[in-house]
């Protein structure tokens, strides 16, 4: 058993009283332990207080009785040195090929004794100053009391050698002042706040009547000089004469001893590295030299809790504030004092005020949407970034999901799927013309602007699927481009075809300006014309403000849509607008010539076509503003392909009706016996 365990068994008398040859015998026996080892740390404790009898009257203190008390619960610093300096010890990571080793020496209340405890840790003897008569290593650096007025008798002293001294008291702001301590490291949190924190709650509950519980120490004589009145009652209650829990004493002392082991190990390193060749064995040669590392110490402890002993750099304590009850059992059932009179607001909620109740009374109100409260008892929600949204408990943010109109998607698929069957349904109608190119039905009404109307529609139905897929930069630009180029180009084509029907029955007599007109082709030159106008339109807008991508964060719940934004709406409206008048002037021609006499009239074909093209896009621009995200392009695609089919539906499926079902009516026989027949109707 070692020495410290069969002190601590042995001194369990709380008080023993003796007589001027007991405490002889008492001093002779030395009141200091010493472990041997290769860096040693010295301690100071206060075990047990020994003092004489001083008579009433007698100025002269009377040394036939004196009187020697213990205190139990301070041997619990010592067991919490030993405990930290063998699991340094222990470890492999720390202080490797080093031993640690200790001493701690027994303080008395009087300042001869406090000299005669410090000598010994300098010199090894208490007799004679500036002579050392030890052998073994000095201490690098001493633990001292939780008592301030004892710390400040030993600084006095050790500051000559500038040992490094670790005060595991509460912390004293007094002490923090380096001109006077340079050698002084407080182990403590700053907790000079507690006595002003604890005055501020009394003043804001508006308290008279308090009871308060301190300890006994320096900490308890700080709140006693703070808060109690000059009519406070004070009544000391008995303690436990050994706490089994770790004080807040033991628990400094042992991140004090790990606060050294680092250093230590910071500055052994450093030794080695500088020496030649980076190899040999380091050791301290003087405890000053311990300081620049000691100032530098960070590190954590077992409780998570953070050491550093810079006073600058050192965290304020944090408190909690706990109601105990039931005294007649003991302190010893708690429970979390309740200062509001409304149940807490957890997560999702925000706390609302009643009106003419006093601010601890209060509502929960739930978060608007897309807004969160991820703590309790919040005065306000907090928005979701753009890219985020609120969880459906509106208690924390989630990413949103990057989404588009893709071709996985069943609506993507869907318009997709219809835009190609379209085009292979106008190529197969283009193969049909050109296989029946000299037929009448083929060539009535310019098959050449047949053929280019075909091509343009192909084209309609392709460009859609421009409008599907991830946008990029050229996408965005073509898709506007591509989509009035080509219905520039369809609907010019139709208007040609409908300036033909109309030419072709005001032509009565030969030399006429509109015969002329016919048969130069001129009907034809629209298509260019039209189209190069569109064009300019198209070039502007590229050149002033072209489509570009964009993202769409609140159309859709939980989505960041991608999008091609318009850029300039003028210009989008614009090359909207002229095909629109395009359209307009073209069911305007062809309703005019719907009656005129012909077996393959278009006329009013032509008109239907042009009908069904101008309802289309006229349905198109309230529904186009009132959707938004994945909804407007598919609007889009959906009238592109809606207003292609109509035309090639309309002017086109009669004509494969005759070529394919009926082809006997398309032949120039056929065609000669009805005008035939149609003249003797004549009157």
């Amino acid at each position: 058993m070692s020495p410290v365990i069969i002190a601590i068994l042995v001194l369990q008398l709380p008080l023993s009283v003796g007589t001027s040859e007991d405490a002889d015998c008492l001093l002779r026996r030395g009141t200091s332990v010493r472990k041997e080892g290769d860096v040693v740390i010295g301690a100071f404790f206060t075990l047990f207080s020994f003092f004489y009898l001083t008579g009433v009257v007698e100025i002269k203190p009377s040394k036939e009785f004196y009187f020697s008390q213990l205190m139990p619960n301070n041997y619990q610093h010592v067991l919490a040195l030993v405990f930290a300096i063998e699991e340094i010890n222990r470890s492999p990571q720390l202080l490797t090929n080093v031993t640690l080793g200790y001493e701690f020496h027994n303080v008395m209340h009087s300042h001869w004794r406090t000299v005669e405890s410090s000598l010994l840790v300098l010199t090894g003897q208490d007799e004679m100053p500036n002579y050392t008569c030890r052998r073994e290593n000095t201490s690098v650096a001493v633990l001292t009391g939780a008592s301030w007025e004892n710390v400040s008798q030993f600084g006095a002293l050790l500051e000559l050698y500038r040992l490094p001294q670790l005060a595991f008291g509460s912390f004293n702001s007094k002490m923090s002042d380096k001109g006077q301590f340079p050698s002084l490291y407080q182990l403590a949190p700053k907790d000079t706040a507690l006595a002003l924190g604890m005055v501020s709650l009394m003043l804001h509950f508006g308290w008279t009547w308090v009871g308060l519980v301190i300890a006994e120490g320096q900490k308890g004589l700080q709140f006693l000089s703070n808060d109690c009145a000059f009519n406070a009652s004070l009544t000391w209650l008995p303690v436990n004469r050994f706490d089994p829990a770790m004080s807040d004493g033991s628990y400094n002392i042992y991140n004090a001893v790990y606060a050294v082991a680092h250093a230590l190990q910071e500055m052994l390193r450093q030794q080695v590295q500088t020496q030649p060749g980076g190899k040999g064995e380091a050791m301290v040669t003087s405890p000053w030299q311990l300081h620049p590392f000691l100032k530098n110490v960070q590190l954590h402890s077992p409780a998570g809790d953070a050491v550093i002993l810079d006073d600058a750099r050192k965290l304020h304590a944090e408190y909690d504030i706990v109601n105990f009850w039931n005294f007649p059992e003991g302190l010893r059932h708690q429970t979390t004092c309740r200062s509001v009179c409304s149940e807490s607001c957890g997560p999702g909620f925000r706390k609302t005020l009643r009106e003419g109740k006093a601010p601890c009374c209060f509502d929960c109100a739930p978060c608007p949407e897309n807004e969160i409260a991820n703590d309790t008892d919040m005065e306000r929600c907090v928005r979701c970034p753009d890219h985020q949204y609120a969880n459906t408990e509106r208690s924390c943010c989630l990413e949103k999901s990057v989404t588009f109109l893709a071709y996985e998607d069943p609506l993507g698929k869907a318009l997709a799927a219809t835009a190609l069957s379209l085009t292979v349904l106008t190529a197969g109608v283009l193969r049909l013309f050109l296989r029946h190119r000299d037929t009448p039905i083929v060539r009535a009404n310019n098959r050449g602007l047949s053929y280019t109307l075909l091509v343009s529609l192909a084209f309609c139905f392709l460009c859609s699927l421009l409008f599907i897929g991830r946008p990029n930069t050229a996408t965005c630009v073509l898709r506007q481009t591509t989509f009035g180029a080509v219905f520039t180009v369809a609907v010019s084509t139709v208007l040609a075809k409908t300036v033909t029907v109309v030419l072709a029955f005001k032509v009565t007599t030969p030399g006429r300006k509109v015969r002329r007109l016919l048969v130069s082709g001129a009907p034809n030159s629209i298509i260019p014309i039209c189209s190069l106008i569109q064009l300019t339109l198209c070039g502007i807008w590229m050149g002033t403000s072209p489509p570009f991508i964009d993202t769409d964060a609140h159309s859709e719940h939980g989505h960041v849509i991608i999008v091609c934004n318009k850029g300039s709406l003028t210009a989008f409206y614009c090359v909207l607008g002229y095909l629109g008048s395009l359209a307009l002037g073209s069911f305007t021609l062809a309703f005019l010539a719907r009656n005129l006499p012909d077996t393959f009239n278009e006329a009013k074909f032509l008109t239907f076509s042009m009908l069904v093209f101008c309802s289309v896009w006229v349905t198109f621009l309230p529904v186009y503003h009132s959707t938004r995200g994945k909804a407007m392009v598919a609007m889009e695609v959906f009238s592109i392909l809606a207003s292609g089919a109509g035309l090639l539906g309309c002017i086109f499926a009669p004509k494969c009706y005759i070529i394919l079902l009926r082809p006997e009516r398309n032949s120039l026989q056929q065609l000669k016996d009805k005008m035939h027949s149609e003249k003797k109707k004549k009157p």
